[in-house]
């Protein structure tokens, strides 16, 4: 099983071969799961990924993203925190909506992209892309098991 250097320096040539010019971390505050010898070594590769490729690091969480960051000041220095608004029911949610209903294999339209059901959904995800991506594929679940074959609130209240 490779070390830990050696598993750093294959990353950083794998990352130089293919032109990363910027390095996204999702999830960032999973990180405050592992124990502290565990997030120690993840935040000094990501130390060590930002100094040897100088390339922005985006780290992207809930507030507990920030939490882990501030644990290292070399890099809480490198992070400049962002908090994202949650989503609202006007047009650019119907919209979101509109793709979200498009982009599942449904066998019918999901009449979800009106400003009731954006009110529903809302209440229903508190307002976070996360929580409504993960409505939405629950409710397209039960709509295939129950032959429904749409996202409607019948659907959706059998979800989650």
């Amino acid at each position: 099983r490779p070390r830990l250097p050696e598993m750093e320096q294959l990353a950083l040539a794998l990352l130089r071969k293919v032109g990363v010019r910027m390095l996204v971390i999702d999830e960032l505050h999973n990180v405050l799961a592992g124990n502290s010898v565990n997030r120690r070594e993840f935040l000094n590769l990501l130390r060590f990924l930002g100094n040897e490729l100088r390339i922005p690091l985006v780290g992207v969480g809930t507030r507990d993203a920030y939490l882990a960051i501030r644990s290292d000041d070399q890099l809480e220095n490198r992070f400049e925190p962002m908090m994202l608004p949650v989503w609202e029911a006007n047009d650019d949610c119907c919209s979101l909506l509109a793709s979200f209903a498009a982009s599942l294999p449904l066998r019918r339209p999901s009449p979800i992209a009106t400003l009731d059901m954006a009110r529903y959904l809302l209440t229903r995800s508190e307002g976070t892309i996360g929580e409504l991506a993960h409505l939405l594929m629950a409710a397209a679940i039960v709509a295939v098991e129950s032959g429904e074959e749409a996202i409607n609130h019948r659907t959706l209240s059998m979800a989650c």
